[in-house]
């Protein structure tokens, strides 16, 4: 079930200090109040500007009042968010911001390194971004949608409003006269999430009143089974690895029905590598090792910005723009 926004505060205990990223829309807004209200002087609002409107100066400019009313730090990053070739404009954005919050929250300003960052996901986020993954044909990973608590190093973030609806938050802005801006880019319908939060979620809750709290159980399902999943993949790597350099040897990922080596295949070059192979990859991958039956086979596959080789009787993955940096003095160029 949905919760009330007090209730959700209520139960939400993040180390301290805690960081909010703050971008002076409605669900950011009411969860720096609510939080500064509950731990006052234990909180640091982070903002990251994108300059990706122009728009965003305003954004900025109504964070700093906005803090300066409840009494707030604020840390303020500016980055370049702008997509490179081959990459949406949303994961080119979620990207920039979260690399920037992250050492917004760890730089020594104010107070110090922040414990934790609390991000204003609610239950309709959850429910859109199930539904882009659902489009999508993603698997396991997709369909957990977003985990209301997970780590990064020593700093842990959070998402105490995943069970809170946008219209409560909106409602209870309103009963204490708190004012937000609303970004215009989340009714351009170039995005796949606006065109779902436009057209699809009202049908929905025409259709199906609770269908907030049904995809969140779909979506623990999801998790819950992937979380299994990747205990299973971690043993069975374990024992398919060359000791002397942990890379799995391909003798031994050939015994492997295809649902077992494609899921160790996926934990590998996700967990060593942070990188995650299309569908399309992954069925390339599996019939390059079933054919590696000789010295002779090569297995050359691009996953993310690199690509999957064969290394005598080993995978390997590297990525040669990092081989080329690495090689040039300082990480500059020689020439």
């Amino acid at each position: 079930m949905t919760l009330s926004l007090d209730a959700a505060i209520a139960a939400f205990e993040p180390s301290l200090p805690l960081g909010i990223a703050l971008s002076a829309g409605a669900d950011s807004t009411a969860l720096l109040v609510a939080c500064a209200a509950r731990w006052p002087g234990q909180i640091t609002a982070l903002h990251v500007n994108h300059n990706l409107q122009t728009a965003s100066t305003d954004f900025e400019n109504r964070c700093a009042a906005l803090c300066k009313e409840q009494g707030v730090a604020l840390r303020i990053a500016r980055t370049d968010a702008h997509n490179q070739s081959g990459q949406s404009p949303e994961d080119a954005a979620r990207i920039a911001r979260y690399r920037s919050l992250y050492a917004l929250a760890t730089s020594d300003e104010g107070q110090g390194p922040l414990r934790g960052i609390a991000l204003g996901h609610h239950a309709d986020d959850q429910v859109e971004t199930f539904l882009i993954a659902l489009s999508r044909g993603a698997g396991l990973a997709g369909l957990s949608a977003m985990p209301a608590h997970w780590s990064v190093g020593s700093l842990n973030l959070h998402r105490p409003f995943l069970k809170v609806s946008r219209q409560t938050i909106r409602d209870w802005l309103a009963s204490k006269n708190i004012p937000y801006l609303d970004d215009p880019s989340n009714v351009d319908p170039r995005f796949t999430r606006n065109r779902i939060r436009a057209r699809l979620v009202p049908e929905l809750e025409d259709a199906f009143p609770h269908f907030r709290e049904t995809v969140a159980r779909s979506a623990a399902h999801c998790a819950e089974a992937r979380r299994l999943l990747e205990d299973l993949a971690k043993q069975e790597l374990q024992a398919n690895l060359r000791i002397a350099d942990a890379m799995p040897l391909i003798k031994e990922l050939q015994k492997l029905d295809d649902a077992h080596l494609a899921n160790v295949l996926r934990y590998w070059l996700k967990s060593r590598f942070q990188v995650i192979p299309s569908a399309a990859q992954l069925t390339e991958l599996l019939a390059q090792i079933r054919d590696c039956v000789n010295r002779g086979r090569h297995i050359h596959i691009k996953v993310g910005q690199g690509f999957v080789v064969r290394r005598g009787d080993v995978l390997d993955w590297y990525n040669p723009k990092l081989l080329q940096s690495e090689s040039r003095p300082n990480g500059s160029d020689s020439s």
